[in-house]
């Protein structure tokens, strides 16, 4: 190995670890304010009106998927990317999200007519404008990552996260019901927007390729298309609940599902978003290998104990935080915490085959595991919203297995290796929620419980990984001193 070839894997680690750090602090920071909003927003609002805006989300995040994939990590991957590309994929998306609004704005009645609830058809038009919005730094936000300058994330997510979260806690306040939440996502968007706009040294020109759109889209559509298929299935139970149960039924499993989902979608994506440019970065398989075992155990150690520790934790978390309004949210929470505990190793093995450039490989995984996805939903859907949950907690594993295949033969990452790589940090997870669990036999005070088993819970886990010298607990801890210094 040459002097280049060593400063250029040098120069990857310091971007990697600038950006876990930058994505990190945004994730934590942001969400945190976010999830404490939420909180309040819920003690406010009724469970029925948070139903009408997760009725008319299943559309939009579905819309979402073709602004919001495909072309940007088109140009992530693609190695040579150039002016003409970025501004070509800027208006693709673009004309996309209008049309796609256009779609909704005039479908809008019937989709009322199929949830049975004529309030939607307003929220819907009006909450739809987001994909319009969000188009529009769709390729800032491919800037970012490609160039893995993650600190821009951090400023344009929390300031959105915080003006909005004020503005929707003062109109639930005023009695605006269900448009607190809509013009709260709105917001949100336009702060995100303007912010990357001023802070990202990019614009769009007046300059459009054909040839360079049909060579993005041949990368793209492919992952558009395994993004629509797994956000239709994400948001068929969603659909499913809604169509056949009450809102209510919808606000409860979906509330349930908010608390694990945004632990795991932020440390995830705030993973990814920084190694996926690494990866596609790498010059062989070795060193793809080598991201992917380092995404794989770091996500792990992270993902396994918050998981298990919620779980544990799910009665006196939803009673202290939400109110007994709340309360039939539990028993979600605690089974779709299993599902969200397979997240690790399904992104890390997505990304490792994205990386390589084989989108078509992901498109046959993705068909494949979503028609067996789809299907154990509509089985779950005659035995009620709770076989529901327990259908995609069988899913999530189901799907982790056949995302792991594929990589044995792409770059040599078994099965067998990779359920070594994460054995440490479920071992000690595992342990860890066995402690944190009698705790819950004391007679304790709600708040008193919860604060005891957190405290616990945690010198458990950290202590476990530095007396057995767990490699992803001293990985972590030299990143933080690192930025200390």
């Amino acid at each position: 190995m040459n002097d280049n070839e060593i400063k250029s894997i040098n120069d990857t680690k310091e971007k990697v670890l600038a950006g876990l750090f930058w994505t990190f602090g945004e994730r934590i920071l942001a969400q945190g304010v976010s999830f404490i909003l939420s909180i309040i927003l819920a003690r406010i609002l009724l469970p029925s009106e948070y139903g009408i805006i997760a009725m008319v989300m299943v559309f939009i995040n579905i819309a979402n998927v073709f602004t919001s994939t495909g072309f940007g990590e088109a140009l992530v991957q693609k190695k040579d990317a150039d002016e003409l590309d970025f501004s070509t994929v800027f208006f693709c998306t673009l004309s996309l999200s209008i049309v796609i609004y256009i779609i909704l704005f005039i479908g809008a009645p019937y989709i009322a007519e199929f949830y049975h609830t004529k309030e939607i058809i307003l929220v819907l038009r009006i909450l739809s404008i987001k994909i319009v919005l969000s188009s529009i730094a769709t390729v800032q936000h491919a800037y970012v990552q490609k160039r893995m300058i993650f600190k821009k994330f951090f400023f344009s997510t929390l300031g959105g996260t915080v003006i909005s979260g004020i503005l929707g806690i003062v109109l639930a306040y005023s009695g605006f019901g269900v448009w607190a939440l809509v013009f709260q996502y709105l917001t949100n968007t336009i702060i995100d927007i303007l912010v990357l706009l001023k802070t990202v040294p990019w614009h769009p020109r007046l300059i459009f390729s054909v040839e360079r759109a049909k060579q993005l889209m041949d990368f793209g559509w492919k992952l558009v298309f395994s993004n629509l298929i797994n956000a239709v299935y994400n948001e068929s139970r969603s659909l499913i609940i809604g169509r056949s149960y009450s809102s209510a039924d919808l606000a409860y499993y979906n509330k349930g599902n908010q608390i694990p989902s945004l632990a795991i979608t932020n440390i995830d994506t705030a993973i990814g978003n920084v190694v996926f440019p690494a990866m596609s970065a790498a010059e062989d398989k070795e060193r793809l290998k080598a991201i992917g075992r380092r995404a794989m155990k770091t996500t792990s150690y992270i993902i396994f104990p918050i998981m298990i520790g919620l779980i544990v934790v799910s009665r006196p978390l939803i009673l202290l935080l939400l109110t007994d309004k709340w309360s039939n949210s539990i028993i979600y929470m605690q089974i779709l915490c299993l599902y969200w505990m397979t997240q690790p190793i399904q992104t890390t093995n997505w990304q490792i085959i994205k990386a390589i450039g084989r989108s078509d490989l992901c498109l046959k995984l993705e068909i494949l595991k979503k028609a067996i996805g789809i299907t154990m939903v509509v089985i779950a859907m005659y035995f009620g919203v709770f076989a529901i949950a327990v259908s995609a907690a069988i899913f999530g594993i189901i799907s982790m297995v056949i995302n792991i295949l594929p990589n044995k033969s792409l770059i040599d990452y078994s099965i067998k290796e990779q359920l070594l790589d994460i054995f440490p940090a479920l071992i000690s997870a595992v342990i860890m929620g066995v402690g944190v669990y009698f705790i819950s036999y004391l007679s304790l005070p709600v708040i008193i419980q919860f604060a005891v088993q957190i405290i616990f819970g945690a010198i458990i886990y950290v202590g476990i990984s530095y007396v057995f010298k767990v490699e992803s607990f001293e990985y972590i801890l030299s990143i933080v001193k690192k930025k200390i210094k």
